[in-house]
């Protein structure tokens, strides 16, 4: 086990913030995932005082880029509030695409390159390409070549009906071709995930998360925004969280992946949603020289892959003890637990995971990392009621465990989240005394 960071370059979170999240094709949808990015990342240098030419670099990450502005780091860090000359990239890890952009931006530090660095990530899934059929684009490239009248003519009389219909990108392996709502239905089935477990949790996760907008923990760290295009209203909280859903109301829902025998709806997975999220990293050295008092520091992370054919959704499993490890910790250390939900039965799935001999030999370890205690898990809810702007919730996530530690006074918090590739990220913070 080596520590991450040495004395003066282990890495603190100094602060966190988001816009609120919005289900696709609602209160959000005529902002892009670069108007986003550009609003979180205005808040949160306002929200901490920072002046722009102490930035050092910006690190984002987005999962459905923009055709025509791919790097939306650059666009976001062309903002007046910073100068332009700030390093920016973007990164991408499909879900976990926000903790991509914060642990580079942590190894930046690490490594003495930056002190101080802006990351996290931003998503409008009411914004995505939609692309033409390959026949239709070839017509479009010979047509934009043509150098006659006649040739013109005669390349646009052969466009057919069926060239029009349009191609949106799809949420499916490109591997497998299977969906991650199928994967998350084979998984329950594998594991034996009864329905009933997975309207229970995502009941539970709406609730929670009702509670800490009602009370203030999950609202202090949203921005309010004006809503576009009148800019008459604000929205100031999540309008996915539902607390008056029922555990009846779950259950009438009808599964959507597997119509016959499923199991999963789309009242226990994860809305398709826009929003954004922004953290402020610095170096320990630097954030006292500058007078900030961190969260907490970046104690350890892992990132780990298995076969997208298996379990698509259970990398988590295998890159918890390997954070673990690293942090020289064990799960009953951690005193709170937060793991993405991109389904119910995905977060149920990964449970049993981490509680299995096999897993944990699978990961290269004797031991299970151990049970789960359910008390300190996603405190305020997760992804299935606040929802998954996919290149934001690492963000998210990150803020609230820090924030939630803080109130608690509790000293060791582990976060973890599935993505695309069958791809799985964890994270190990400690509290800054």
């Amino acid at each position: 086990m080596v520590p991450y960071g040495s004395k003066g370059r282990r890495v603190a979170v100094i602060a966190g913030v988001r816009t609120p999240f919005a289900k696709a094709g609602t209160t959000l949808k005529n902002l892009t995932a670069i108007e986003l990015g550009k609003l979180c990342v205005a808040e949160l240098l306002q929200r901490t005082e920072l002046e722009g030419d102490q930035v050092d670099a910006l690190v984002y990450g987005t999962v459905v880029p923009s055709v025509v502005a791919p790097n939306i780091a650059r666009e976001v860090s062309l903002l007046p509030l910073l100068p332009k000359g700030v390093e920016a990239v973007t990164v991408s890890r499909a879900c976990a695409s926000a903790n991509q952009a914060i642990t580079d931006a942590a190894d930046q530090i690490v490594l003495g390159h930056h002190d101080v660095v802006i990351a996290g990530g931003a998503e409008s899934l009411s914004n995505i390409p939609i692309l033409h059929s390959r026949s239709m684009a070839e017509k479009l490239v010979a047509l934009s070549r043509a150098k006659t009248l006649g040739q013109r003519l005669g390349i646009a009389s052969s466009i057919r009906p069926k060239d029009l219909v349009p191609i949106a990108p799809a949420i499916a392996e490109p591997t497998t071709g299977e969906t991650m709502g199928q994967s998350a239905e084979k998984m329950a089935k594998i594991n034996h995930i009864l329905r009933e477990e997975q309207d229970q949790f995502a009941l539970r996760s709406h609730r929670l998360a009702a509670v800490g907008l009602d009370d203030g923990r999950l609202t202090s760290e949203i921005e309010p925004m004006w809503i576009p295009p009148r800019y008459e209203e604000t929205l100031t909280k999540d309008n996915g969280v539902r607390s008056g859903t029922s555990i009846e109301q779950l259950r009438a829902l009808k599964p959507v992946f597997d119509r016959q025998y499923g199991t999963v709806t789309a009242g226990n997975s994860s809305p398709l949603t826009d929003g954004a999220s922004a953290v402020l990293l610095m170096s320990e050295e630097r954030a006292r020289t500058l007078g900030y008092k961190p969260l907490a520091f970046i104690r350890s992370y892992a990132y780990a892959a298995l076969d997208p054919g298996e379990q698509l959704l259970m990398g988590p499993v295998l890159a918890a003890p390997v954070a673990l490890h690293r942090a020289g910790l064990g799960l009953t250390d951690m005193e709170l637990v937060e793991m993405h939900e991109a389904f119910a039965a995905q977060v149920l799935c990964n449970l049993r995971g981490l509680a299995s001999r096999e897993w944990a030999e699978r990961a290269g370890y004797s031991k299970p990392v151990g049970e789960v205690d359910r008390s300190t898990l996603n405190v305020m809810g997760g992804s299935i009621s606040i929802g998954h702007p996919f290149g934001a919730t690492g963000g998210r996530i990150l803020t609230t465990l820090c924030n939630e530690l803080a109130r608690r006074d509790g000293q060791f918090g582990l976060m973890t989240v599935c993505a695309a590739g069958g791809m799985g990220h964890a994270m190990v913070v400690e509290r800054a005394a």
